[in-house]
């Protein structure tokens, strides 16, 4: 029987051994879709204690202790900082099976040198080393970043927004580039609720009046511009599914003023008005040569009454199970049309679509680059073992494995760079079975060529060319 999570933690054949601590282990991490705070880099203050670093706004944990019967008030509650933190060693302690445990006990060993399994009994000692660590060490965001060998990181950005703390943190000297990422959600959801007020936000921000389509696609523009001037390489849209819609421009026009009005929209209006958005931003984004990224699959605050308690992203968010093959291949192949189809890579939330999207995805490729349309890493409900292991099976079984733009934390911590790691040993421990098992050529040269691609060197090309 293997020690819990030892040096060889998933690596169960010689090969991935080789691969993983002679090839990927050192490898940078370029995070190109994360949701770290740009302010919070820039401040760079230091954390206080465990609570802080793991328990405030991540709403993995939060659901998990929820699952365990945990009371809100030591979730996101009033309890005090190490209530919670023994709350959640307790739900750690029964969470078998859930990548947490995974996540979290990394943590503690590359961060703070803990070995000792957290649980209710160890939950007063570890916090107890943890706090010692943090007090005698440097734990500030720039620190963390740094440590854990970035090479770059890409944050979440509206278009309203200033990023100023993004020059703030170029004109500071960091070295590790922090660049925005563009985030038109609020964009392409106009029949939410404040879509209105939110409209006035961006023209206030691209200083021009919105009262048309045609002016909103103007803003988008202008704030585009903005953001690539600081930096910006990828964009990233998250739709339910792409409903295939068409309509002419005078129909998307009066959808859109319908909305701006604060009037409802019915669902066929809806449609329509999301897939002329789609089609724009993709447009928009080949002409800028910007990768765009879609997250397909969530059906988001499902509990009216949390979400009413505690807003969005608190925890409430789950898998949906809408079908995305029709309405995918129509959004790309009217891009492909007309010439103006961006790199783009698909992410999907529910494992059954993983053969739909690993095999869209040879829909459309090009010599424009190796990898043009990319089948995203495991994503949220998906990045545990079974989750990577059939996303990368469905990748090579129908695409080139070799050229997968690889992992990304997704995450609003800045102890979430361990994640990279378990991806990687997951990754070395797939290409080692098949090795092993005569599947591949146990060819050195391949196999390392493969792996640094895949950790790191593919994103790098595919976003900075």
């Amino acid at each position: 029987m293997q020690s819990f999570m030892n040096k060889d933690f998933l690596l169960t054949t010689e090969t991935a051994k080789a691969l993983f601590h002679g090839v990927a282990e050192g490898q940078p991490i370029f995070d190109w879709h994360c949701h770290l705070s740009a302010k919070e880099i820039y401040e760079n203050k230091p954390a206080a204690d465990l609570y802080e670093l793991w328990l405030t706004g991540d709403h993995y944990k939060w659901r998990a202790m929820r699952c365990a019967g945990v009371p809100e008030r030591l979730i996101t509650g009033d309890a005090a900082p190490f209530e919670k933190f023994c709350a959640f060693a307790k739900t750690l302690s029964l969470a078998i099976g859930n990548p947490l445990v995974h996540w979290s006990h990394l943590e503690l060993q590359r961060y703070f040198g803990v070995t000792t399994p957290l649980s209710p009994a160890t939950a007063k000692e570890i916090w107890d080393e943890t706090k010692r660590v943090i007090a005698q060490g440097d734990f500030r965001p720039q620190t963390l970043i740094r440590q854990s060998n970035v090479f770059a990181l890409c944050t979440t950005d509206d278009p309203a927004d200033s990023l100023e703390w993004h020059q703030k943190i170029k004109d500071s000297g960091f070295e590790i580039p922090v660049l925005p990422a563009f985030r038109p959600d609020k964009a392409i959801a106009a029949e939410n609720p404040g879509f209105g007020a939110w409209v006035q936000t961006l023209a206030r921000a691209a200083q021009m009046p919105v009262a048309s389509f045609a002016d909103l696609k103007a803003a988008l523009r202008a704030r585009l511009d903005f953001f690539l001037s600081m930096g910006c390489v990828a964009s990233d849209q998250s739709v339910a599914a792409v409903v295939y819609a068409p309509a002419d421009d005078d129909a998307v026009d009066a959808i859109f003023r319908k909305a701006l009005r604060g009037d409802k929209l019915t669902q066929d209006e809806t449609d329509a008005y999301h897939f002329a958005m789609l089609v724009f931003l993709g447009k928009l984004y080949a002409e800028k040569k910007l990768a765009m990224e879609l997250h397909l699959g969530a059906m988001r605050n499902n509990n009216a009454r949390m979400f009413r308690a505690l807003g969005p992203d608190t925890g409430f968010d789950s898998i949906d199970d809408p079908r995305q093959a029709q309405g995918l291949s129509r959004l790309l192949d009217t891009l492909d049309r007309d010439g103006l189809l961006p790199k783009t890579i698909l992410f999907n939330l529910n494992p059954q679509d993983n053969a739909v999207l690993g095999s869209m995805c040879g829909n459309f490729q090009s010599e424009e680059a190796a990898g043009k349309i990319q089948f995203g890493s495991a994503w949220w409900f998906n990045d545990h073992i079974d989750g990577m292991r059939a996303q990368l099976r469905a990748l090579g079984n129908l695409g080139v494995l070799g050229c997968f733009v690889g992992m990304v934390t997704d995450s609003r911590s800045f102890l979430s760079y361990p994640r990279h790691e378990y991806f990687r040993r997951i990754l070395c421990g797939l290409v080692g079975d098949w090795v092993e098992a005569g599947l591949f050529p146990n060819d050195e040269a391949a196999l390392e060529t493969i792996v640094k691609g895949v950790c790191f060197e593919n994103a790098r090309r595919y976003f900075l060319g």
